[in-house]
């Protein structure tokens, strides 16, 4: 793996609990739904998530997922920078 890498970066994140609502400056999310239901908030609009369902996040989009057992591959770019996380 090359750390030099900052186009993007790839998580396995597993949601067992409701995520804070937050947002990014520079960063762009993809989404894709692996396992699990539930939905995701959107600047205040809620769309389902089901296995399969992928969901782009704008920079300064304010976000989170909540559901039971949801395993989403998420998908930063440019690659994930804890410093461009905000709460919403």
């Amino acid at each position: 793996m090359n750390d030099a890498n900052t186009v993007a970066s790839m998580h396995l994140v597993e949601i067992k609990h409701d995520s804070e609502l937050h947002y990014h400056k520079r960063m762009t999310e993809l989404y894709y739904v692996l396992e699990g239901e539930g939905h995701i908030e959107l600047d205040g609009q809620i769309h389902p998530l089901s296995p399969g369902t992928a969901v782009l996040i704008q920079p300064g989009c304010r976000h989170r997922a909540v559901g039971e057992n949801l395993k989403i591959l998420n998908v930063p770019v440019p690659k994930f920078d804890p410093s461009d996380e905000f709460p919403a």
